[in-house]
């Protein structure tokens, strides 16, 4: 059954440009694994962490650096999530995440489906 569902899309150059101005957005908004990459993939982990929020409903106990955005061999994305993040999906009845990512032509863009155990 799905819970819920989230979308974003990030401009990756204004993205670029707001973290250049503000360095201490990556400590604020990553986990320590994905400070170091490329600003490009950055924003579609940004993007994948609004559309979490979004499929979840809301912010409510939910802390950026608890949403970690890994990646199988394969380069399939997935969620990594700790604290009161895994609390909040947990409570939500949320049992799979699915997520997508996708930058190209100065965009970042991520879809998130939230499901559910079957009723």
């Amino acid at each position: 059954m799905i819970i819920g569902t989230g979308i974003d899309l990030v401009d990756i150059p204004r993205f670029e440009r707001t973290m250049t101005r503000t360095p201490r957005l990556r400590e604020r908004l990553f986990a320590p694994s994905e400070q170091g990459m490329r600003l490009p993939s950055l924003a579609a982990r940004y993007a994948a962490k609004e559309a979490l929020i979004k499929a979840l409903g809301g912010s409510d106990g939910v802390h950026w650096t608890e949403i970690e955005v890994a990646s199988e061999p394969s380069g399939r994305p997935y969620f990594v999530l700790s604290g009161t993040t895994a609390a909040v999906v947990e409570e939500r009845g949320i049992a799979t995440l699915h997520l997508t990512l996708t930058h190209d032509a100065g965009l970042a863009a991520a879809f998130v489906v939230a499901e559910g155990a079957p009723l």
